[in-house]
């Protein structure tokens, strides 16, 4: 080997910048780096994304060529775990594919079956300084608490006012997304709870800026409307196991079954709603918008803002889903279950706040919704858990990081054709006690659009 050779492998810096990783003096270095890599000319460096890390170093390592890695500021130290519980079957099972995968990889389980027991498995495995990324500061405050009772290491918070990045950091998507280019190399293991956030545009950033080797992802639902979950492969690794509900329901998950109960529009709620959604549908038609397309609700709400029909359209639109949503039939049948399961645990699912606030008037039932103050949220729902509260409604902001083990009714008045949104609902009912046994409503107006929703949202194995 050349002396020219010999220093240019001397000469090499991995180095951490703005959340991407940069090697210096490979200029002349046969062959090529991996083409992740590219020369930045406004410093003469080539630079790729941080997520890309363990990929360099494995490439110099193979090439054997002499380095100073500066980029990684992690640190390596065994973690003494406080809590002695043995994993389910299919926990080891999942920790085990993950670790054969390189430690990286989603792990798919429900909603009660234990996916942050498999997380601090995985902690203990490569214990590295750790970032847990999760969707919400209810979440973020779930981790730390778990966190503190598992290990004896100090936890970090980055978010919700607090700014405290240690070894072991609990921080939310938002604020991963703000503070990754400049604390991405400080972990060495990244875990994205919900992780099926994860491949929005600005949180892929947060991922592809953190260069942790090791990284978990955890999620019940990991299907995205938007085909986003192909990206796992490139900013966690890919879905290294899978359990649903189904197949651990019954031992592991509390027994279940679901019902769907369709109920029907008086003569006067029908006549209106068919008046508004001929008017809608005729809009749609004569303007060529289909709304089943990719483009259909982006190209309706452009032309219905164009003039007085299109506005009325749209009204007719909102009337006569509105119509279908809060039949009476509909308010009756939840006064009946309600009346039913009044000994139960009950959570009333709707789609809208304005829903959420004339059923809690009428049944006298607390709200949750986006609007509630932090301190009135808990205050509810550790009523509701201790018991005296036998039911709480809510629109979409219980779908996913709550903790209510003691819930085992759900009734679904509304929802998006979302599956993701259906599950995460039945997850909530499923966290397994003593002589628990689960049971989901779902009601649907009869010959209206709720119908196709309906359809739609059932279309998991969970509900077949």
């Amino acid at each position: 080997m050349s002396e020219k050779k010999r220093s240019t492998e001397a000469a090499i810096v991995v180095s951490f910048d703005g959340g991407t990783v940069c090697l210096t003096g490979i200029d002349e270095v046969e062959p090529p780096g991996p083409s992740c890599l590219c020369r930045d000319e406004r410093t003469g460096v080539h630079r790729a994304p941080a997520v890309h890390y363990a990929e360099l170093i494995v490439w110099l390592r193979k090439q054997r060529l002499s380095y100073r890695d500066d980029a990684r500021a992690y640190t390596t130290r065994p973690l003494v775990q406080s809590c002695t519980t043995e994993p389910f079957y299919y926990q080891s099972e999942a920790i085990e594919a993950w670790c054969k995968n390189a430690g990286r990889g989603v792990v798919v389980l429900p909603t009660g079956s234990g996916k942050t027991f498999v997380a601090m498995l995985a902690m203990n495995r490569f214990p590295r300084s750790t970032l847990i990324v999760a969707p919400t500061l209810d979440l973020v405050h779930q981790w730390y608490d778990q966190l503190r009772a598992w290990h004896d290491a100090p936890v970090g918070i980055i978010g919700g006012g607090q700014h405290d990045p240690l070894d072991i950091t609990v921080t939310t998507y938002d604020s991963a997304h703000i503070h990754m280019d400049r604390l991405g190399n400080r972990f060495g293991f990244v875990i994205f709870d919900e992780c099926h956030h994860l491949p929005s545009e600005s949180y892929a950033w947060a991922a592809q800026s953190c260069l942790a080797p090791f990284r978990l992802g955890l999620t019940a639902t990991p299907e995205r409307s938007d085909g986003g979950e192909a990206r796992y492969a490139e900013l966690i690794g890919p879905v290294v196991y899978r359990r649903d509900i189904d197949e651990l329901s019954g031992d592991y998950l509390a027994g279940y079954e679901t019902h769907r109960i369709e109920v029907t529009l008086d003569e006067e709620e029908r006549a209106h709603y068919e008046q508004e959604r001929e008017l809608y549908l005729s809009f749609l038609r004569r303007h060529g918008i289909r709304m089943s397309s990719a483009r259909g609700w982006t190209d309706f709400i452009m032309k219905s803002s164009r003039n007085d029909e299109g506005r009325r359209a749209f009204m007719a639109y909102r009337n006569q889903k509105q119509l279908a949503l809060t039949a009476k039939a509909k308010i009756a049948t939840v006064q009946r279950l309600l009346y039913a399961h009044r000994h139960d645990r009950t959570i009333l699912f709707t789609e809208d706040n304005a829903t959420v606030y004339d059923l809690s008037r009428r049944f006298l039932i607390p709200a949750i919704t986006h609007q509630s103050k932090i301190s009135e949220r808990s205050d509810i729902l550790r009523a509701f858990n201790e018991g005296t509260l036998n039911a709480v409604i809510t629109s979409k902001v219980l779908n996913e990081g709550v903790n209510v083990p003691e819930a085992n009714i759900a009734i679904v008045l509304s929802g998006s054709g979302s599956v993701r949104e259906h599950v995460q609902r039945l997850g909530r009912i499923l966290r397994k006690r003593e002589g628990k046994h689960a049971v989901l409503y779902e009601l649907v107006s009869a010959r209206t659009g709720e119908m196709n929703v309906s359809a739609r949202r059932r279309e998991h194995r969970a509900y077949q």
